[in-house]
């Protein structure tokens, strides 16, 4: 619902023209395009409205969890909300107590992934404050056209015109691996690795399987040991690769990967070998030339055919995603640790099947050493899969009611939605929207690295800029409906 009646009126009713910006989801991305969009654009140009049904704009999916174990994954000084501002947030904490464990002997900042989420709320709480942006604490429902621009159903059961719509929605939830489906419903299963409440009901002896073996398996499995857990733990992905732990020397790395850059997923693979290579004979490890890769991603993507990004999201990325995104040195002591000690098993292996009895649940899996099929029994099986970005289109409602009226389209290579641009929808026929945009990781299909906080800042950074120059030439069409547009206004508020 929103937070009172009164709200609803203020915004239906507002007696000016001004366009109407909303935003669809207040989590990292959302926040930030609010916020640059308030920050940079003339006062009061622009209605700019999030909706958001947590009580916070900010935080969102990602740094909402209240447990103290997740942390941020790279150093606070790399973390901001400001893309030209690298050292924003560090700033920020350096006014607010933080742990002793957060920090590394070699004085590096890791602190919970909650701390950065308060830092993005209490930078948009004084636009908030003042009317500049909105928060209607309630879900979409589902999104039309009308009167030149869109109709946004609310689950309060209130409309809202809008000229703008931002598409910044969270990540869908992980898909349950085929095997495995029939435990949907089970409470054995945990489906959803961020529900703290299902994690701490894990019983401290109880054999535990974690589906994946990324970052958010890292997660669970530093949750689980934090509390107290002394069962056995088996991690499990198809190739059984850990996330790996942060660089520990900071040299840039010798290559240039957007300088020529290479237009075939082979060929980009050996570049990045031989830059790793060059980079050890001068001393170098291997994280100087994939954070080359991350700080060029744009260009590095930009430049591959859609063909191309296909055969990298087939065969590459598994192996750049735990390169690229690894843990803290808090974390990676936790599984260190627990390896060593025999509590925790990475396995190379692809599920089979699995059924539940009274007593818990067996899964069968091929393991990709050998090929043999292993059976084991376990009392709690835990998905961390990671988003499924390629089932958006069926899993959130508001983007199948795009969908059904032809305005979006998904990425050939399920990396969310196709966009143009960098940012515009693209629709059923081809063509990018002026005034549906794309931001944060829904439109890494076209950018390419975009899951981490700084790409995400940047990102939304260049939505609102868009934005702004929209609303400040509006096209001849926004101008003939401006009439129309606060009509609907008045009127939304009907049931």
């Amino acid at each position: 619902m929103f937070p009172d009646s009164s709200e609803a009126r203020i915004l239906m009713e507002r007696p000016d023209h001004r366009p109407v910006v909303v935003i669809l989801g207040g989590g990292f991305a959302g926040a930030a395009t609010a916020f640059h969009l308030a920050r940079n654009g003339p006062p009061g140009a622009a209605e700019i409205v999030v909706v958001e049904p947590r009580p916070t704009i900010g935080p969102g999916l990602a740094y909402s969890t209240d447990d103290p174990v997740h942390r941020i994954n790279v150093p606070a000084t790399r973390m901001t909300l400001v893309a030209d501002d690298p050292g924003h947030f560090a700033a920020w904490l350096a006014k607010v107590p933080v742990p002793a464990d957060a920090t590394t002997a070699r004085g590096d900042v890791y602190p919970a992934r909650e701390v950065f989420g308060r830092y993005v709320a209490s930078e948009l709480a004084p636009f908030l404050a003042s009317g500049a942006v909105r928060h209607l604490r309630c879900r979409a429902a589902a999104v039309s056209l009308a009167d030149g621009g869109y109709r946004v159903e609310l689950s309060s059961g209130e409309d809202i015109a809008a000229d703008i719509v931002v598409l910044a929605m969270s990540h869908p939830a992980p898909a349950l691996p085929r095997p495995i489906r029939a435990l949907a419903g089970s409470a054995r299963l945990v489906a959803d690795p961020y529900d703290n409440a299902r994690i701490a009901a894990i019983g401290a002896e109880e054999r535990v399987l974690v589906v994946g073996t990324g970052l958010t398996a890292a997660d669970v499995i530093a949750s689980l040991a934090a509390r107290g857990h002394r069962g056995h733990v088996v991690a499990l992905s198809r190739h059984g690769l850990r996330s790996r732990g942060q660089d520990r020397q900071r040299l840039p790395s010798l290559a240039d990967f957007a300088a020529d850059p290479e237009v075939t997923a082979r060929g980009l693979l050996l570049r990045i070998r031989a830059a790793v290579a060059a980079d050890a004979a001068a001393g170098r490890d291997w994280h100087s030339a994939l954070g080359t890769v991350r700080a060029q991603g744009r260009e590095i993507w930009a430049a591959l055919p859609q063909e191309e990004r296909g055969r990298i999201v087939r065969h590459l990325r598994r192996f750049w995603d735990v390169h690229r995104y690894r843990v803290a040195p808090q974390i990676e002591a936790v599984l260190d640790a627990a390896i060593a000690a025999g509590r925790l098993e990475i396995t190379a292996a692809r599920l089979a099947a699995a059924r539940e009895d009274g007593d818990g649940i067996t899964v069968a899996y091929r393991l990709r050493a050998d090929g043999q099929l292993r059976e084991s029994r376990f009392d709690r099986v835990v998905v961390t899969t990671g988003p499924d970005h390629g089932a958006v289109l069926d899993t959130n409602p508001v983007l199948r009611s795009f969908a059904a009226a032809g305005l979006v389209r998904a990425d050939p290579n399920g990396l969310g939605l196709l966009v143009a641009d960098l940012f515009r929808a693209v629709d059923d026929h081809g063509r990018a929207s002026s005034s549906l945009f794309v931001a944060g990781p829904l439109a890494r299909g076209a950018v390419g690295e975009l899951m981490g906080a700084p790409e995400v800042a940047c990102h939304a950074e260049e939505v609102a800029e868009a934005i702004r120059r929209r609303v400040a030439t509006p096209s001849a069409e926004t101008r003939r409906t401006g009439a129309n547009r606060a009509a609907a206004h008045q009127s939304s508020v009907r049931r």
